[in-house]
């Protein structure tokens, strides 16, 4: 424990500047939140110093924590940091970090460091001053942080931040308060919060941040140093568990305390109900190098290799799906360690899917996250997962042995001679997450199909200029212009007479897919697919309106030029276009297109918008409707 300091010595106030409405306008933002009783107590020994417009300088003692609710870029002026397991220090470069309400609220952790010789903190001194200056911290701001300065600390540049995707989600009235927390405190308003809000993060209760269980400490120090060890073969960790028990937020973790010590890290989604770096209903394989500091919406890329494989469950076709992981997987160098992903749909016949995935990737090590009671899923031990068959795959035969007084899996042993030499090898981790209402399905704190919405979102917020300004509604972009004859046409989750599939594609969400096969048109028409190809997908797209007479597809994309010549599929699938992108047209008079409410709901295939308006699960539960 730091030794505590006596209270500053009090200075006389200083006359506003005359240049201070700007700052009178942050200082009026930052009050709302206190007149909104939003803001917790103060850490005591908290230092947080305006440094300039939207920028503050944070002083932070080793091991003191701010947890927080917002989002700004970090910048580590002095010292070190650690956000959600990755290290920060002064050599690096500044980091956007996102911590909406939506997801676990993120926690700034000052690292300790080894105190130098008393001769040398005068120039550790004169390096933070240094440092500080560079960034054009104010003086009076340099003069506060270096009455409370110790050695031993760490100061840290927050800035206010905006980019192209956040400016574009929260341009949606459902998601305008993302950033904003979504539980009043009590009302308890200091200066530190003051300059906090004013960059635009909100300190609230350690709770709200990430609780890391012995279990899960114990797997993670396991798997580091696995990953980490000069032996032959690179790790292959996968990961499993029921629906709301942090796998995610784990896997983000752990990629982050690899990125500490490796350059890079390969991650397989195959969850492709809730995908980390892509929009939802993918497999692909990712490289990351860069650290993951907030959710899914803020960091969409593109893979090294993707499949759309179009819907949210598997459950309809399973084949497909073995057939699509096993295609992204075969990208796999094995050359640095891989993360992968696995649904939480592990009763049933979902958990007879995992135990083919596991004998189809042969992973080095499972992580196995699940609730004490083990109710969800039974454990998946290697000789389990040998002896258990799954949905395609056959396990190894039992023998039934002679009762020997014994009861339950006692009665059962192996046959001799047939032991364990085909048995998979790898080793099993337990993790009990121990976040409250951990594993329930229903206590999510936002309902699966909103985070969806909002990876999407964020993907098209990648249409928007990086210059900061007006967001551009996306009906003002232009599109590209497809022949009929330059793509394929499949829809996957259902099937579409010939004569209604225009209807079909019209204003949808597109995948905009290569197949090896060269496209051959003999017809006016469109070229349609008989069967849904296993292939490359480049991008994602929608369909903004279909020209018959020219035959043209109108389709807005993210997607480089570059890339958009190599697309001969598109693939459209049970994944839809946001409600807030349709109904939220702005700048349109009279009627919405394609949002209408004199229409005949008798027609087959015809159906409402739906309005998600999500009941509240916890009292802090974020609350949105699209409609």
């Amino acid at each position: 424990m730091p030794a505590r300091r006596g209270p500053p010595a009090r200075r006389p106030r200083r006359a506003p500047s005359r240049g201070g409405r700007a700052e009178a306008a942050w200082r009026e933002f930052a009050a709302s939140f206190a007149r909104a009783g939003m803001v917790p107590p103060a850490e005591a020994g908290l230092a947080a110093v305006e440094a300039a417009e939207g920028a503050a300088v944070l002083l932070l003692a080793p091991r003191q924590t701010l947890t927080f609710t917002g989002k700004c870029r970090l910048r580590c002026l002095y010292g070190a940091v650690r956000l959600l397991g990755f290290a920060v220090a002064s050599h690096q470069p500044a980091l956007p970090v996102f911590s909406p309400a939506t997801h676990c609220a993120l926690t700034l952790e000052a690292l300790p460091a080894d105190r130098p010789p008393a001769a040398d903190l005068r120039q550790l001194r004169a390096a933070a001053r240094a440092a500080m200056r560079a960034h054009s911290v104010r003086r009076q701001a340099r003069v506060k942080v270096m009455a409370r300065f110790s050695a031993e600390c760490a100061l840290v540049l927050l800035e206010h931040l905006d980019t192209p995707v956040t400016r574009f989600l929260l341009s949606h009235l459902p998601l305008s308060r993302l950033f904003e927390p979504q539980k009043k405190e009590e009302p308890s308003f200091t200066p530190e919060d003051a300059v906090l809000a004013s960059v635009g993060i909100v300190k609230c209760s350690p709770d709200r941040g990430l609780l890391v269980s012995e279990s899960m400490f114990l797997a993670l120090e396991e798997l580091i140093q696995a990953c980490c060890a000069e032996d032959e073969g690179v790790p292959v960790v996968l990961v499993c568990g029921p629906k709301n028990t942090g796998k995610s937020t784990f896997n983000r973790y752990l990629i982050n305390l690899l990125l500490n010590r490796l350059p890079s890290v390969e991650y397989m989604e195959c969850d492709i109900g809730q995908t980390e770096f892509t929009p939802p209903g993918c497999v692909s394989l990712s490289n990351i190098a860069e650290p993951i500091l907030g959710p899914p919406f803020t960091h969409q890329q593109t893979p090294r290799k993707m499949v759309y494989y179009g819907q949210t469950s598997c459950e309809q076709d399973t084949e497909r799906y073995l057939d699509v992981v096993k295609y992204v997987f075969s990208s796999y160098k094995k050359e640095v360690p891989l993360v992968i992903n696995t649904m939480g749909w592990v009763k049933g016949e979902g958990l007879l899917l995992l135990i083919d995935i596991v004998r189809l990737l042969s992973p080095s090590h499972i992580v196995q996250m699940d609730v004490y009671d083990w109710k969800a899923m039974a454990p998946l031990t290697p000789e389990y997962v040998h002896l258990t068959p799954g949905l395609y795959t056959k396990g190894k035969q039992q023998a039934k042995c002679k009762r020997m007084g014994t009861s339950g899996a006692e009665n059962w042993k192996s046959s001799e001679g047939e032991g364990d030499a085909l048995a998979p090898e790898y080793k099993l981790l337990y993790i009990h997450p121990e976040f409250p209402r951990a594993g329930v399905a229903g206590e999510a704190r936002v309902h699966s199909g909103i985070l969806r919405d909002m990876s999407i979102l964020g993907y098209l917020g990648q249409l928007q200029s990086p210059d900061i300004g007006a967001v551009l509604p996306l009906h003002s972009l232009v599109p590209y212009q497809v022949p009929f004859s330059a793509v394929a046409l499949r829809v996957i989750h259902t099937d579409v007479a010939p004569t209604n599939i225009m209807y079909a594609v019209n204003a949808s969400w597109v995948g905009l897919c290569r197949i090896p096969d060269e496209i051959r048109c003999q017809t006016d028409g469109p070229v349609l697919l008989t069967q849904t190809p296993v292939c490359d997908c480049l991008g994602f797209g929608i369909v903004r309106g279909v020209e018959m007479e020219k035959k043209l597809y109108h389709v807005l994309t993210p997607v480089p030029p570059e890339n958009l010549r190599l697309v001969n599929c598109l693939l459209l699938g049970n994944i839809a276009i946001p409600n807030c992108v349709l109904v939220g047209q702005q700048g349109v008079e009279g009627e919405i297109p394609y949002v209408t409410s004199d229409y005949n709901y008798s027609i087959l295939g015809s159906g409402k918008l739906k309005k998600k308006k999500h009941f509240k699960r916890r009292e802090y539960a974020f609350e949105c409707d699209y409609t």
